[in-house]
């Protein structure tokens, strides 16, 4: 394994953390907690769907592996902006997570469009 993968292991880890930290401060509401458990799930599965990137076996199998983080990255910048937008949370305080959450998007589409070229 890489390093560029062993740090985006890290890298997602760390923002999995972030994503459940954010979830356990957010307001006792009803729609608060329905939309920070879509996040929450949606975060939390760009790490552990990376790990099974970096085990996949052939190009493949990292072709469909990595598509599956794409899409739970880019479900989880939904369901932040869905708390900016519904005024659940301020844009201030979700701005470092949803920053990090697009340049994880942006890394791992990138990383899928390269597989499927070459």
């Amino acid at each position: 394994m890489t390093f560029q993968h062993e740090e985006l292991k890290h890298r997602t880890k760390a923002f999995a953390i972030r994503i459940v930290k954010r979830f356990r401060s957010l307001p006792k509401t009803e729609e608060a907690r329905i939309i920070g458990r879509q996040g929450l799930r949606s975060g939390t599965s760009v790490a552990a769907n990376y790990r099974a990137v970096c085990r996949a076996r052939s190009k493949a199998e990292f072709i469909s592996k990595i598509g599956v983080v794409v899409e739970e990255a880019d479900e989880t910048v939904f369901w932040l902006e869905m708390l900016i937008e519904t005024k659940i949370v301020s844009a201030q305080k979700l701005a470092d997570l949803l920053k990090e959450a697009d340049e994880l998007l942006a890394i791992f589409a990138a990383s899928q469009r390269t597989a499927r070229k070459h």
